[in-house]
């Protein structure tokens, strides 16, 4: 039995791929949610759930024993709400933390008119949703120095896998082609995140950030395409993007271009994408009936 554990801040899918992985392993495995639902779900995986939110704080013995923590519930426009219910409780653990890991995005490179970008430059959001993930990462890398814990962030491009595919969307009649000319969008399947995160547990490097995206940025409207040509059905018609109504989310996505370069997942986390472009992603999917 391994003395590692786990302890995720939003027990997502991300943290829900990353745990599969390490409870292989004999890890612990803990975090946070925010129904009872879920809870009886988490802990029917075997993972301690404790139920956290604006209403509901989290005991401090819920981190005892933690040995590494992941922080997956964004910014609100008040701050990020893990540091600020619980930064004391995080530092009085500061003794047994060896790993702290951020999922940000890399919306707080900003609008680069379709440039490339490396996590050697500035973070430049654009976007209010941008702006908070800057703020947050900030916090995040001056709590680890102070605690004296690496902290890493991960820049993560725009997530998809089972359940949460372009395949998925086609099937329930959601799926639509916005064209916006020039505009692409860099992509990541939830497994090669999750190879991310354990590569970086093996190799922690404090302060260190990652752009976690796969080979290939396309326009989305292809992308759509491709899903429906896997499936066998016709791709729902293309609509002009000044045509196109969108939630303000989407009008974030579409507000910024660019690409995104993810050369040191590669050369520092030792990471080999099992999917290097949403056509592997999306085949695979499709074979496994996802």
């Amino acid at each position: 039995m391994s003395d590692k554990h786990l302890f995720a801040f939003g027990f997502g899918s991300t943290a829900s791929v990353l745990a599969s992985r390490l409870l292989k392993d004999g890890w612990s495995l803990s975090g946070t949610c925010r129904t009872s639902q879920k809870a009886v779900a988490l802990c029917d995986a075997g993972v301690s759930a404790h139920l956290f939110s604006d209403e509901v704080t989290l005991p401090a013995h819920a981190l005892d024993g933690a040995t590494h923590l992941l922080i997956s519930i964004p910014p609100s426009a008040e701050g990020d709400p893990v540091l600020a219910g619980l930064r004391d409780t995080l530092f009085a653990h500061r003794t047994t933390i060896e790993w702290i890991g951020y999922l940000s995005t890399t919306g707080v490179y900003g609008d680069r008119a379709g440039g490339t970008v490396d996590e050697t430059m500035a973070m430049a959001p654009t976007s209010d949703r941008g702006r908070r993930r800057q703020r947050a990462e900030e916090a995040w890398f001056d709590l680890g120095r102070d605690m004296d814990v690496p902290v890493q962030t991960f820049r993560l491009a725009g997530i998809y896998g089972p359940g949460r595919n372009q395949i998925a969307s086609l099937r329930a009649g959601k799926a639509r082609r916005i064209v916006k000319p020039g505009h692409e969008f860099s992509r990541i399947h939830v497994e090669d995140i999750a190879s991310v995160l354990e590569g970086s547990i093996a190799r922690p490097n404090a302060g260190a950030a990652y752009n976690v995206c796969d080979d290939e940025a396309a326009p989305p409207q292809d992308v759509v395409a491709f899903a429906a040509d896997l499936i066998g059905v016709s791709p729902p018609a293309e609509i002009a993007f000044e045509e196109a109504t969108l939630s303000p989310m989407a009008k974030s996505f579409y507000a910024e271009s660019k690409r995104v370069s993810n050369d040191r997942i590669k050369t520092e986390v030792g990471v080999s994408l099992r999917y290097p472009t949403f056509r592997e992603g999306l085949t695979a999917l499709t074979e496994a009936g996802e």
